[in-house]
Parts: C-alpha cells; sequence; structure tokens
C-alpha cells in the first residue's frame, strides 16, 4: 500500500475499493502516515466525498482498528447517545446518568472539542482526579456498578480514529459528512452498543448550518449504523443559539451539576435531555411509548436518582465523591468574570451560535492546535435566550477570564454577536425532526 496514491486516487474522485481503506487506516493506527498524509486525505475526501460503500468501509476499518468491548455479564441493554457538536450542548452529562438511572447501561465514548464546538471530555476535565482514560477493567466495572461511564478513546479503542480525529481539527475538514459518519460510528461500533440516537445540529452554530445537509447527515449515520447491527435514530435540533446558558468547560459543567441537582431548569436543554432519554428508552425497549419514558426521566431527575448515579460514575472514575452538592469546592473559577451589557433596547432576535464557540476558543477555552492546553475556568455564562426582552445596559451574559484584556475583548466580541431588533422574534423549535 502506497499512501499517497491512495490520496491520490480519492483527490482525482475515484472509488476506493475496501481493501485500499483497510491499509490506508491500518497505516494510520500503526502510526506509519505522517500529519501531512493524514490531512491530504481527509482534504481529498471533504473535496470530493465517500460512496455508501466507501464509508462503511472507512467505519469498519476504523472500528476494527483497536479492540471491541464485551458486555455479556451486564444485563441491561446498552445503549448510547452522541451529538455532532455544538456551543454549549451538555446533553451528554445530564443524560448518561438519567439513561442509567432508568435502567440502561451506557458506555458513552465521548471526543474533545472540534473547531468551535465544545467537547464532552474537555469539560469533564475540569473535574480534579476525573479520569477520562481508565484502563478497560475500570470502564467495565464503572458501566456495571454505576450504569454509566463517560470516557476518552483509550489507545485500543478505534486508535485510528483517535488520530485523524486530531488531525480533522485543525485542517478545516471537521463538516465532511463521510469524515463525521466514520469517526462517531467507529467509536459507537467499537464499544459493542445494541442501540444508538444521534443528535444533528442545524444552524449556524452548528458544522450543518443547512437543513438539507443535516438531514442527509442523518440518514449517512442511521443507515450506516443499522446497516452494521446498532439499531439507530436520529434526532435532528437547532443550533442557532447556544442550547445551554453556559458556554466553555468548567461553566458548562456547573450547569449541569445544578441540572441533575434539581437547582436550575435551562427551557431548550430540558427539551432536548428529555427527548433523547425518551428516544434511548423506547428504542432499548425499557419503555413502550415516547410518553412512558419522558415520565420515566423526570421521575430519575425528581427522585436524585440520576443525581446519585453521576455522582457513583465520577467518584468511580478519580473525582470528588461531593462534586454535585459542593461544585465550588473542586471547580475552578475564572479570576476575571464581567456582565456584557446589551448594546440597545429591545429583543433577543438573533445570534452568531459560531461565533460564540470562537469567543470562547479566544478565551482559551478551546484549541487552535492538538496540543493546546485548555484554561478549562474561561467562557460565558447567564447567557439570555434568543426572544429575551432586554434594557439597553442589561446583562446579557457573563464572561469568565484569565484577564481583565481578554475579558473587555471577549464582552465586546459576544455583544456583536447579537441581534437585538424592536420586534418580537418569532422562536424556532429547539426539536427539528426525527430521522
Amino acid at each position: 500500500m502506497i499512501p499517497q496514491e491512495i490520496i491520490r486516487r480519492k483527490r482525482d474522485g475515484n472509488e476506493l475499493d475496501a481493501a485500499d481503506i483497510r491499509s490506508f487506516i491500518a497505516a494510520l493506527a500503526a502510526g506509519r502516515l505522517s500529519e501531512g498524509q493524514i490531512g491530504a486525505f481527509a482534504m481529498a475526501v471533504w473535496f470530493k466525498g465517500m460512496s455508501r460503500a466507501e464509508i462503511v468501509a472507512l467505519t469498519l476499518a476504523m472500528a476494527d482498528s483497536g479492540d471491541r468491548l464485551q458486555w455479556a455479564d451486564i444485563d441491561r441493554p446498552i445503549a448510547d447517545k452522541h451529538s455532532t457538536g455544538g456551543v454549549g450542548d451538555n446533553v451528554s452529562l445530564m443524560l448518561a446518568p438519567i439513561a442509567a438511572a432508568c435502567g440502561l447501561a451506557v458506555p458513552m465514548i465521548s471526543g474533545r472539542g472540534l473547531g468551535h464546538t465544545g467537547g464532552t471530555l474537555d469539560k469533564l476535565e475540569s473535574i480534579p482526579g476525573y479520569r477520562i482514560t481508565p484502563d478497560a477493567d475500570l470502564f467495565h466495572k464503572v458501566v456495571k456498578e454505576a450504569g454509566c461511564a463517560i470516557i476518552g478513546q483509550t489507545g485500543t479503542l478505534a486508535p485510528a480514529d483517535g488520530r485523524l480525529y486530531a488531525v480533522r481539527d485543525v485542517t478545516a475538514t471537521v463538516d465532511s459528512i463521510p469524515l463525521i459518519t466514520a469517526s462517531i460510528l467507529s467509536k459507537k461500533l467499537a464499544a459493542g452498543l445494541e442501540t444508538l440516537v444521534l443528535d444533528v445540529k442545524v444552524g449556524n452554530g452548528a458544522f450543518m448550518a443547512d437543513r438539507g445537509q443535516a438531514e442527509i447527515l442523518a440518514q449517512s449515520l442511521v443507515e450506516v449504523a443499522n446497516g452494521a447491527g446498532v439499531k439507530t435514530s436520529a434526532l435532528i435540533t437547532d443550533m442557532n443559539q447556544p442550547l445551554a446558558d453556559s458556554a466553555g468547560n468548567a461553566v458548562e459543567m456547573r450547569n449541569c451539576l445544578d441540572f441533575l441537582a434539581g437547582r436550575k431548569r435551562d427551557t431548550r436543554l430540558d427539551i432536548v435531555v428529555l427527548a433523547f432519554a425518551a428516544e434511548m428508552l423506547v428504542k432499548s425497549g425499557i419503555a413502550a411509548s415516547p410518553d412512558e419514558a419522558e415520565g420515566m426521566a423526570r421521575q430519575a431527575l425528581s427522585s436524585g436518582k440520576a443525581a446519585e448515579v453521576f455522582a457513583r460514575m465520577v467518584s468511580m472514575l478519580g473525582g470528588p465523591s461531593d462534586l454535585i452538592e459542593n461544585p465550588d469546592r473542586h471547580l475552578a473559577r475564572a479570576p476575571v468574570e464581567k456582565p456584557v451589557p446589551a448594546a440597545r433596547s429591545g429583543w433577543l432576535a438573533a445570534c452568531d451560535a459560531r461565533g460564540i464557540g470562537v469567543s470562547v476558543i479566544d478565551l482559551g477555552g478551546g484549541r487552535r492546535h492538538p496540543s493546546d492546553r485548555i484554561d478549562h475556568r474561561v467562557g460565558f455564562s447567564e447567557l439570555l435566550p434568543l426572544g429575551t426582552r432586554v434594557t439597553a445596559g442589561e446583562p446579557i451574559a457573563l464572561v469568565h477570564a484569565a484577564d481583565e484584556a481578554a475579558a473587555e475583548r471577549a464582552a465586546a466580541a459576544l455583544a456583536m454577536h447579537y441581534r437585538i431588533t424592536d420586534d418580537k422574534p418569532e422562536t424556532t423549535p429547539v426539536i427539528a425532526g426525527l430521522v
């Protein structure tokens, strides 16, 4: 196998056969390809696309590049959810313990931030001591005893995807349907899932800004996953504004803890979390209908059972046992917190969600290069939702920054990301469709 020949053939728009794809991915996993070759392959795929057969071959090759997990000793349905990435999207952090509290086993393999979107692992790393890459035995033990475990890819689980994932982030090839499909599903197939629910984002803060493209991606994911034997469906959700009222790492973790503890509810976030919980429970056969499933999820929250599951998961993976009760004891705060005043009176009518995500990166809360260190403290909180009436000078968000200069820049940038009008805007449903 000559890597540059495979790259050339894809660059020229030819269809690669499964054997060539397997050889290329095996070389990638073994460390025999340079970052330049990986980036060139990703860019060729971005420009020329892949057939459904190529996507299946790529997904299976990446899943087979390492170990496949087995759950024969767990008598619960093995289920998971994955998001294509958004801003202020911390759904997984609440959803996994809710689903586990309702009777599912959730081995959730998550990723870091890609481009302007936040990463579940980056948020979890704001928890002192939390092990995002436990060994296989501990991962299995936590799933079995706590009901869920949210971790990152280990060196033996879809290792080819781990390297390709990092290169995509810095080569402007994140928003490729074949690469997104293979990246997501290779990890899910390797995790030994029985059912999967996908959150495909659409809007100016999503990789798929166009509804038609989001539907194509959702269809690709669902068809490839079901074809590989994992019962899968997808919800298409709105990402024209941050999903939660926070965007960052520690600030989103606080949002999660307050949600699980019942200290707050965020309307859009609440709708999405419960919708995905219901879809997971129905898809896995735990509940007979979406209404029954949603009732189970609400009960798991109100009873405190979901919070107990999350606390046990965190403790078993090395984090503090009292994180939910005492988040400020363990989550670092940025030294500068600055309100962002509304530029004028009126209605918050629209925002640039992608721009907000980029502003988090500018604060130090994301990466420009794979080796960049993240400042988990920084970001935005108390973001007002679209459709809110504001008066001039009223805070529309709170900036968390490492210093005063960074806070000033971020506040100015955030204000520019919002459009305020005299007329009340129409509201957009947060759940746009089901595939």
